[in-house]
């Protein structure tokens, strides 16, 4: 794949946890990336002057994506940015999970918004959970995901923010395919389904897991990191 010219990229949302491990990336491939975070977005037409693309990546269960991404967008056409890549999640139509679908309403945003774009759909991070000890969690623990390890994605996106040929393309991205149960087995520990479930999104992101996991293959992100040839990738 061919590289782009270097090139300086703003991470919006680049002081959590998901921004910080792309601007570790992006400088693994010696780009220039501004780390962006909540103080700086009232001046956020300056904070992304002087950059050729962003990421951006919304709060977590952000109570209205769509209008974050939108001014994003708003502020990175003003600043002359002429790429963007959002960070959105694996099957983000879901009704019954309401902060998914202020994903798929950014992602017509992102796609409609004239700017060069990529997106990239990552599955539940393996980093969510804690396999140091017993492992409760409020949904079944036998149901299936497509779980993605976090300094995965973020070479993606560092790799997508980089390299030509990925414009215009939506990507699913899975490291691994498994259940918490086996998750927990590999680590010694102990799986079990809790009895208290939160309310809200939360609530109904756990009660749409227990009866149907969230599923993703791994192929897409296997070839996206040229691994395909390596032995145990799954054919998920």
């Amino acid at each position: 794949m061919t590289a782009l010219p270097r090139q300086r990229v703003a991470v919006l949302g680049g002081r959590g946890k998901t921004g910080r491990a792309v601007v570790a990336a992006l400088a693994a491939r010696d780009t220039d990336a501004r780390a962006i975070g909540r103080a700086e977005w009232p001046e956020l037409v300056g904070a992304v002057g002087g950059c050729a693309a962003a990421y951006v990546i919304a709060p977590n269960l952000h109570p209205d994506e769509p209008a974050y991404v939108a001014e994003a967008l708003a502020a990175l056409k003003e600043a002359d940015v002429g790429r963007v890549v959002y960070h959105s999640v694996a099957s983000p139509y879901v009704p019954e999970m309401p902060h998914h679908l202020g994903k798929a309403v950014s992602e017509d945003l992102v796609r409609r918004s004239g700017l060069a774009w990529t997106i990239l759909q990552p599955g539940a991070y393996l980093q969510n959970l804690d396999l140091t000890g017993p492992v409760t969690v409020p949904y079944d623990v036998h149901a299936v995901f497509g779980f993605a390890d976090l300094p995965d994605v973020a070479e993606v996106a560092a790799l997508v923010l980089t390299e030509e040929g990925h414009l215009g393309a939506t990507y699913e991205l899975a490291s691994r395919t498994a259940t918490v149960a086996e998750l927990a087995a590999e680590a010694g520990v102990t799986a079990e389904r809790g009895d208290e479930r939160p309310e809200g999104w939360l609530g109904a992101m756990f009660a749409y897991y227990d009866q149907h996991g969230l599923p993703v293959g791994t192929r897409t992100m296997a070839a996206l990191l040229d691994r395909l040839d390596r032995a145990g990738v799954s054919s998920g």
